[in-house]
This record gives C-alpha cells, structure tokens and sequence, in this order.
C-alpha cells in the first residue's frame, strides 16, 4: 500500500523499483495494480491508499531484502510477504463500483407514510401469553448496627 500523498511516478517508481528487485533475484508470476481504495481505517493520516499486488517465487534471501527495503522506504505505508501454494488461483482485484439491489443502511425519511398500527392480537392469542409475574416487596435492607450484635450473639453461642 503507497502513499496517495506522492505524485503518480513516485508511487510507479517505488513498485518499479520492488518489481526490479523481485526480477533481479526471483521469477515475477503475476502483477496488480488495484488503484486508490478507501482504507478501513486510518495509516498515518490517510484514509485511501494505492494499492500495488504482485505474485512471485523467491529464495529467503529476497525475501529479507524485499522486507528491509520497504520497511525503510518512504511512501509505503503498508506491506505484507505471504507464502502461498503454488496451485493457488490468482486473486482478481476486488470492485470498486457501489452495491445495487442490496438493503440500504440508510435511514428513511422523515416525509415518508406513517406507519399503519399493527392489528389487535385474536382472543386464542391472548390465552397462550402468560401475564408478566409480580414482583414481591424487597425486604429493607440491613445496617451495620443491625448485623453487629447478631455476630457478637453468634460467637457467645458457640463458647458455651
């Protein structure tokens, strides 16, 4: 994930230069571009970042100058190194169009038609419900001077 803060070629040099090192000593398998996308949460004050993907087979030595070169590099605000199967299907991009069809988040409006009350429930309804259970009367609680001479009374009991 790059920085939207930094112009276009800055952002295609930095995944030119990462392409270049993964070509340098490894096979580059497949490579994405995915474009500016919302981040779920903030990195460093940015909301949206560039989103670069790429699909390669490396020995470890790579793999620790990959992660050292971009721990370092400015413009990256995010990287992950995953081993994969080989056999594995390559990831498409995910779309960036907004969901049609679905149910909406959004709260209806006020100038929409009030709502009809609900029917009165039939009378074989009302036998099967149980009334709500009373509640009894709490007792009133205890002071600590209520408490202390029933436990001085207690020890007295059991001296004898």
């Amino acid at each position: 994930m790059l920085d939207p803060g930094q112009d276009a070629p800055a952002r295609d040099a930095l995944a030119q230069e990462a392409r270049g090192q993964i070509e340098a000593d490894g096979t580059l398998k497949h490579e994405n571009n995915w474009g500016l996308r919302k981040l779920a949460y903030e990195i460093a004050q940015r909301t949206e970042a560039d989103y670069r993907w790429f699909r390669f087979e490396a020995p470890p030595s790579l793999l620790e100058q990959l992660d050292h070169n971009l721990k370092i590099a400015d413009g990256v605000l995010r990287f992950r190194i995953f081993k994969v199967d080989p056999d594995a299907p390559v990831i498409a991009p995910p779309t960036t169009s907004a969901p049609t069809g679905g149910p909406s988040r959004e709260r209806p409006r006020d100038d929409s038609p009030p709502r009809q009350p609900a029917e009165k429930a039939s009378p074989s309804s009302e036998q099967t419900q149980e009334p709500p259970a009373e509640q009894a009367p709490e007792a009133p609680a205890e002071t600590p001077a209520d408490s202390a001479p029933a436990a001085e009374t207690a020890s007295v009991t059991d001296a004898e």
